[in-house]
């Protein structure tokens, strides 16, 4: 893979999930390609070198873990931001187990520090950096005089390529007037919408009708647009990228779906009845959309579904301030909101108090 920024920053997006998950190895594979087809499209080619890499950190977690709770003894290990620890564990894979010619010890340090800059807190770059440095020093300093590749350079937001994605909540009512809701199972086991790409030129509302049949069967009729979201990606080629997904509300015949024949990370696909909403495991975006979505409902279909179904989502408002700074940024990532990597924990704080 030619952009090595992307390729940690693959292997750091895997190692988070992997760690959230409770250290399971044997789903390394499927978080691996949900992170691949979902956030990097164009990374496939580096499948079986990415997953060598994972595996070794897992095997050596033991080890590593060590390492850094010998290096930084005032840090228990769980007390370490999820982010910076994975930082953490790959640099230090690669400094001390990895292929030296390829990666040389310096390297495998900025490149850490530069993986906390990004995704970490406002002083997680210089965490990682002491640690590492500290760990390099007691290792003796191996490849002290070789020269570090100049660092591709960030991309401000504003001139981020943007791609188009289109989503729907979508909705069934059957012969018994019973309101259903179609849903998608990822592999990190949470219920979500379907999503895909909207084709460059192609208008978004009849995009999401495309990618909706394509992915689950479903033939929808688009009733109202609920809102957007927007993420960033790494391609190997086009760097940063803003990924922009509409949302819509939908209705659908109550018919059987099919999920696509190569559906990526997502694993199961069904109905729901509102009431049976209330206990599924879904993202703070979704939940808000489905929210959203329920007055809507019960306006186009003459029905009284109540409000009650996703509420939870509504009462579940973490204490923002006893969170770090990397969670709190992580929070507002997964509500879509943008312009917060800069932010300091107060303002982040006032952010998502909203």
């Amino acid at each position: 893979m030619a952009n090595r920024q992307l390729f940690r920053t693959i292997l750091l997006q895997t190692l988070y999930e992997w760690d959230m998950r409770g250290y399971r190895n044997d789903m390394i594979p499927s978080y691996l390609e949900y992170v691949l087809q979902s956030f990097n499209d164009g990374a496939q080619d580096a499948m079986s070198e990415l997953s060598g890499i994972l595996e070794e950190v897992a095997k050596k977690r033991n080890v590593i873990d060590e390492i850094i709770e010998k290096a930084a003894p005032d840090w228990p290990l769980d007390k370490i931001a999820l982010t910076d620890r994975n930082v953490l564990r790959l640099g230090l894979y690669e400094l001390l187990f990895g292929d030296h010619d390829s990666v040389p010890p310096k390297v495998a340090i900025n490149e850490a520090v530069e993986l906390a800059k990004r995704f970490g807190g406002p002083k997680s770059n210089k965490f990682v950096n002491g640690i590492l440095g500290a760990v390099y020093r007691e290792i003796g300093e191996p490849g002290k005089d070789q020269i570090t590749k100049p660092k591709i350079p960030e991309v401000d937001y504003e001139d981020m390529p943007v791609d188009q994605k289109g989503s729907a909540v979508i909705y069934s009512v059957d012969e018994q007037g019973i309101v259903r809701i179609g849903m998608v199972h990822d592999v990190f086991g949470y219920w979500t919408l379907s999503k895909g790409t909207i084709e460059e030129g192609e208008d978004v509302r009849q995009g999401t009708v495309r990618v909706i049949k394509e992915k689950t069967n479903w033939f929808i009729t688009l009733k109202e647009e609920l809102g957007n979201n927007e993420y960033i990606a790494y391609h190997p080629e086009r760097g940063p990228v803003r990924k922009n997904v509409v949302y819509f509300l939908a209705e659908s015949a109550y018919t059987q779906p099919q999920l696509e024949e190569d559906p990526g990370g997502i694993d199961d696909i069904r109905w729901f009845e509102l009431d049976e909403i209330t206990d599924l495991n879904m993202y703070e975006d979704v939940s808000q959309m489905l929210i959203k979505s329920i007055g809507l409902i019960a306006t186009l279909t003459g029905t009284s579904i109540g409000t009650e179904i996703p509420s939870d989502a509504r009462d579940s408002q973490p204490d923002l301030s006893s969170m770090k700074v990397s969670e709190l940024k992580e929070l507002a990532k997964e509500r879509g909101i943008t312009g917060y990597t800069t932010l300091k924990k107060a303002e982040l704080v006032e952010l998502l108090s909203v």
